[in-house]
């Protein structure tokens, strides 16, 4: 299958190519084209021209753009599904429900509206706020969930009436240009364009003054370097960054029931989720217990090749971050005890088995920093406002989890912990519907609902005399 980029309403080979591996085999999927730096500014030149006319269109218009682009992913669902998993790994199962969610994504942004709210009217004068599209806007996007998290970007965009220069991230570009063609031709020339780098374009969007707006999702590393490189045209930036997830459980949980749950809230696309549970601190009275059945579950799990029926954990996505993962392995196995998993053989794919370790304790790099793969260290502690204090004493505040079968109690303690998003008795539940964003070094700015489409507008007040 041959992939284009999507500049300017045409469908266009790349200046180049670089292959993209199956991180299952090690095999390239497919070669992909990659843009060029004038073929980037062609795309940006084409949204900045488009944006003069999609700016006047009405929101009837954005919605049925909106809901065509969902109908056309949901008549290629198979398709992006099966590349999805040949491209970053995870299994098709879990593929489908992610090509499923950016179309849902698409459907809930277009139910939204932005009336203009009334602040003041009386004999003297009306002051009313009105919401305006921003101009051009650039959607950085990763590799852990490319389709999901383009669908925080895409369709409050458009539907704010901006037009947009989508990246995806140069390991997994194919599901992302795929979409591009499936789409093209469903709102005007220059309103969507889609370009595949080798990771050497993004620092020009983020600085380009034609690019109103950047909408990032990565590493805090690189969003601290989007956010620099922004400065300099004092954009506007949206950032979901890393994170470091601590897991409160209570003393009085039922460990059974809880562990599958803070599994799946750890294991969940093999770890590789910014909101995934990457610390369990877990009460002396149930310590031992909970790690017991954390093991047998991370014993049984199925990993292999996503596109293999029953596989339950796929490998790691790339070369560099099972590199990285192993690193953390090292580190656990020197500070803790490795109670399941643990092992990395020679085979082919980047395949790491989901690894328990107890008996370690904060100030060692697999509890203090955001491994961002299956390696889940369990922490004792006995007394609750020690453990609060330390679930915080991290530069990281994207989310959290606490767990107890005393919700109010729970909640008291979900008050205290200073993270963007935490869940009592649950972890990593997102809806279109419900604003998502970190605090500290894990964002800036919110994603989803009415609050996710506002960072897409510029606030303008009308402040009209009427004596």
């Amino acid at each position: 299958m041959g992939f284009k980029l999507l500049i300017d309403g045409k469908l266009v080979d790349g200046h180049a190519t670089m292959p993209v591996i199956n991180p299952a085999t090690e095999e390239v999927v497919s070669p992909c084209p990659i843009a060029s730096l004038d073929q980037l500014e062609e795309a940006i030149d084409g949204a900045a021209r488009a944006f003069k006319t999609w700016k006047h269109t009405t929101l009837a218009e954005r919605r049925d753009v909106l809901l065509k682009i969902a109908d056309k992913i949901d008549e290629n669902a198979e398709e992006l599904a099966r590349l999805l998993t040949s491209e970053q790994g995870k299994p098709l199962a879990d593929a489908a429900i992610e090509v499923a969610s950016i179309s849902a994504f698409c459907r809930y942004f277009q139910t939204l509206d932005m009336p203009v709210e009334i602040l003041e009217e009386n004999d003297a004068q009306r002051v009313e706020i009105h919401r305006m599209p921003l101009g051009v806007v650039g959607a950085i996007v990763p590799w852990n969930f490319p389709l999901v998290l383009l669908g925080f970007k895409l369709p409050p965009a458009l539907l704010a009436g901006n037009t947009i220069i989508i990246k995806p991230a140069p390991t997994t570009p194919l599901t992302t240009l795929r979409l591009g063609e499936i789409i093209a031709d469903v709102a005007p020339a220059g309103v969507i364009n889609i370009i595949a780098d080798a990771n050497d374009l993004g620092g020009v969007i983020s600085s380009h003054p034609k690019i109103a707006k950047v909408s990032f999702t990565g590493s805090t590393a690189t969003g601290a370097k989007v956010m620099a490189s922004a400065a300099s045209t004092l954009k506007r930036i949206t950032l979901e960054l890393g994170g470091n997830d601590a897991g409160i459980i209570l003393d009085d949980v039922n460990v059974e029931e809880i562990a599958p749950k803070i599994f799946q809230g750890a294991f969940g696309n093999n770890g590789q989720i910014c909101i995934a549970m990457k610390r369990v601190y877990a009460h002396a009275s149930i310590y031992d217990q909970l790690c017991s059945e954390l093991a047998k579950l991370a014993d049984g799990a199925i990993v292999g090749d996503g596109s293999e029926q029953g596989t339950q954990l796929g490998p790691l996505q790339n070369k560099m971050q099972y590199d990285k993962v192993r690193e953390f392995l090292e580190d656990g196995k020197q500070n803790g005890t490795v109670i399941a998993g643990g092992t990395v053989d020679d085979s082919k794919g980047y395949f790491i088995r989901p690894t328990i370790i107890r008996d370690i304790s904060d100030g060692t790099r697999l509890v203090d920093e955001e491994q961002f793969g299956p390696v889940l260290p369990i922490i004792k502690y006995d007394d609750v406002n020690d453990v609060i204090d330390r679930a915080n004493n991290s530069p990281y505040g994207l989310g959290g989890s606490v767990w107890s079968t005393d919700v109010e109690r729970a909640y008291e303690v979900a008050k205290q912990v200073e993270s963007g998003t935490v869940w009592v008795n649950k972890h990593a539940d997102l809806a279109p519907h419900i604003p998502f964003g970190g605090s500290k070094t894990s964002g800036i700015g919110a994603e989803l609902g009415h609050e996710g489409l506002q960072e897409f507008t510029q606030r303008k007040v009308i402040n009209v005399a009427l004596s």
